[in-house]
């Protein structure tokens, strides 16, 4: 290929938008710098890989049923600025990564665009999890499947759409230069002065439903607790909103912003408040015992109840096959009980080392220690460009 390789990544949310700017640096390693270009759909992380996305991703990240029907019609557009991007810049394949409902919506129109085009999509519906059919939609849908987890390639497989298994991109994560004892230093906290990480999540609607909870079990546990020191780590898709919350908010938090600080927060953290989500495999691998709290509206919540199939929702807990970190879903997820979960942590050390131990042991069940997926994943893709360029 005389020309450098045009290579599509489309994330919409934040988890996306570092799976699509990793990938990208693995394929220009891979590639040769002036062997790639990159076009697409992304966040502030794929921007400085050279991503220029045509809108903000921050309006797709959506939760919950009636905000999903709401956003419809601006996900369908959105979309289609998508599949008009690709036909200006004629990509020589497209990468959909994550974010399930517009991947496959932009899928379908760079289908009916170029039907030559291999379409790859980077992480698979938990169709193990629920709704099994969508392995069937998918495999219509996409020529190839990178999934990261072990389990996934069966389900796909059995519908015919080729699969790599590439690794799940949090059991990666490197904590080998993060320092708990320098974050405490940075804050002036002492060795035994009890921290607690609060991490309320990445989207909009989490923060709005999940962060009254959480702030109403740090309150109940500060007054009891005049030395804990309560520590948010700053995602950049709510930054702000997370900040405004925080200026009204009549107690100390410390706010944390970047990979390199987070990551010293967990380690120090003597216990964490997470929202369900990849926070929590990061968690586990810092060595940080957590509670995962978690909301939705009502009425879709009575739908996923008829619809999941396994007994937890965070992913450690699926593993272990049991309540490793307890879960707060719903009702449950409040402040009284949060405080009271999170405070027998605070207060107990044999059971936050029981926790670190099984969370360990859930971790090994996981696979880490396995190589970076990111590499895997840039293997797979220059294969099909080779594949493409000598057809």
């Amino acid at each position: 290929m005389s020309r450098p390789a045009c290579v599509m990544l489309v994330a919409a949310e934040a988890s996306g938008d570092a799976l699509g700017a990793e990938l990208a640096r693995a394929l220009r390693r891979r590639l040769g710098a002036d062997k790639v270009r990159f076009v697409g759909v992304g966040g502030p992380r794929m921007a400085a890989e050279g991503v220029e996305s045509p809108f903000d991703i921050g309006e797709l990240s959506i939760l919950g049923l009636f905000e999903g029907l709401l956003a419809y019609p601006k996900v369908v557009a959105r979309a289609g600025e998508a599949a008009a991007l690709a036909a200006r810049e004629k990509p020589d394949i497209a990468v959909l990564i994550d974010s399930w409902g517009f991947t496959l919506r932009v899928t379908a129109r760079l289908r009916r665009r170029d039907p030559a085009l291999p379409l790859v999509k980077y992480v698979g519906p938990q169709v193990w999890a629920s709704r099994p059919g969508r392995a069937k939609v998918l495999a219509r849908a996409v020529d190839h499947l990178l999934a990261i987890h072990s389990f996934d390639p069966p389900y796909f497989e059995k519908e015919g759409l080729a699969t790599t298994f590439v690794g799940n991109p949090s059991l990666a994560r490197d904590f080998s230069d993060a320092d708990g004892a320098r974050f405490r230093a940075s804050i002036g906290a002492a060795a035994d002065d009890p921290i607690l990480l609060m991490l309320p999540g990445s989207r909009p609607g989490e923060i709005e439903r999940i962060m009254p909870p959480f702030e109403d079990a740090a309150a109940a546990l500060l007054a009891a607790r005049p030395r804990l020191r309560v520590v948010v780590p700053l995602a950049q898709s709510v930054a702000e909103q997370v900040k405004a919350r925080l200026a009204r908010w009549p107690h100390p938090a410390i706010l944390v912003e970047g990979d390199a600080a987070k990551f010293d927060a967990m380690k120090a953290a003597t216990v964490a408040l997470a929202c369900s989500g990849t926070v929590t495999t990061e968690l586990a691998l810092a060595g940080c015992p957590m509670v995962v709290g978690y909301r939705v509206g009502t009425i879709t919540y009575r739908l996923l109840k008829a619809l999941i199939r396994t007994p937890y929702i965070t992913l450690l807990n699926i593993a272990a096959g049991m309540p490793v970190a307890p879960e707060l879903i719903q009702k449950d997820c409040n402040g009284q009980a949060l405080a009271e979960t999170l405070a027998r942590r605070l207060d107990d050390p044999a059971l936050r080392a029981r926790q670190i131990a099984e969370q360990n042991a859930a971790l090994d069940k996981m696979g880490r220690g396995q190589a970076d997926p990111s590499e895997r994943a840039a293997e797979v893709i220059a294969g099909m460009l080779a594949a493409r360029a000598g057809s």
